[in-house]
């Protein structure tokens, strides 16, 4: 099947979101033999983008990224939106399915800073950037001594404020600094043992119409299986716990040939207490893994745990 010249593919306009849709464009242009310039790049302003003054769970949660391009679908402005998958929600507006993930980068965090190439190295009471709940009670969780301080906005200026000495250190995907030519910038690579990564992360996710048969099947050739088996045990696992964005969550799903283990963590946002899950069996499961996870772990949180207060 080619690609047609009216395929539109929808994205917000920070710099990350731009690389990984023009990675996507180039490898449907390839599996399909066409021009990249025949599948049109749409740039869409999302409510996340625009709200810098607070952490997005005090706004709304992840929808807030995904909500305009998922209008701008429905109404027939982009056939296809392509994400970072750790910013969908795990219910998805009536219509529009999550048609499958590109190959997963690195999952692993990074720490950015000019004065510490540890987490350990930090000085004390050194003041941390972050708008991540999960980043924040982890960091939190080893050295209660920093301090946690919103910082929002795209992977450059959060390099910036760095660099211009507002904040000692932040933590980063790997992923979207690789995709930006920018993996140097890294102090160091935090370890997934101590901090078990954003559930979706380092992969780029493509959402659809769910009856845009021709699209999904012209977006098949470029979607890989073993990723879309990891996301679906660890979106079920979110889906569980889902019920307050305020509490930090993080899981990750390790896929090795045909079978599939999942670790999955909550923690209280001043990293005083953390819970952990796990499960493992056959990718074909990955759905029930990640909801057994989910469930066992709600099951042993003490009364309140997932309360914003």
């Amino acid at each position: 099947m080619s690609v047609d010249h009216f395929l539109r593919i929808g994205t917000r306009g920070s710099p990350l979101a731009l690389a990984q849709t023009k990675m996507t464009r180039a490898l449907l242009a390839s599996a399909h033999q066409v021009a990249e310039e025949s599948i049109e790049i749409v740039v869409i302003r999302t409510s996340g983008d625009m709200i810098q003054d607070r952490a997005l769970s005090e706004a709304g949660g992840k929808g807030l990224f995904t909500r305009e391009l998922d209008i701008a679908m429905m109404e027939g402005r982009i056939d296809i939106a392509v994400h970072s998958s750790k910013d969908l929600p795990t219910v998805l507006p009536d219509g529009i399915v999550a048609a499958g993930y590109l190959p997963r980068e690195d999952v692993r965090d990074v720490l950015i800073s000019k004065t510490a190439r540890s987490i350990s190295e930090l000085r004390h009471g050194a003041r941390i950037g972050t708008a991540s709940l999960r980043r924040g009670a982890q960091i939190r969780r080893l050295r209660p001594d920093l301090e946690i301080a919103l910082l929002r906005g795209n992977v450059e200026t959060r390099l910036r404020k760095i660099e211009e000495g507002e904040y000692d250190a932040t933590m980063l995907a790997l992923a979207g600094l690789k995709r930006l030519g920018l993996a140097d910038c890294a102090a160091a690579i935090l370890d997934i043992d101590d901090f078990l990564p954003a559930v979706g992360q380092g992969a780029v996710g493509i959402t659809a119409r769910e009856d845009d048969a021709r699209t999904l099947a012209a977006l098949a050739p470029v979607l890989h299986a073993d990723t879309g088996y990891a996301l679906t045990a660890e979106r079920a696992f979110l889906r569980v716990l889902d019920g307050s964005c305020r509490t930090p969550l993080a899981g990750f799903a390790r896929i090795e040939g045909e079978r599939l283990s999942f670790r999955g963590m909550a923690l209280r946002p001043d990293g005083s207490e953390a819970r952990e899950t796990s499960g493992a069996g056959s990718v074909l499961d990955a759905y029930a893994i990640g909801e057994g996870a989910g469930l066992a772990l709600r099951a042993q949180l003490p009364p309140g745990f997932m309360s914003v207060d």
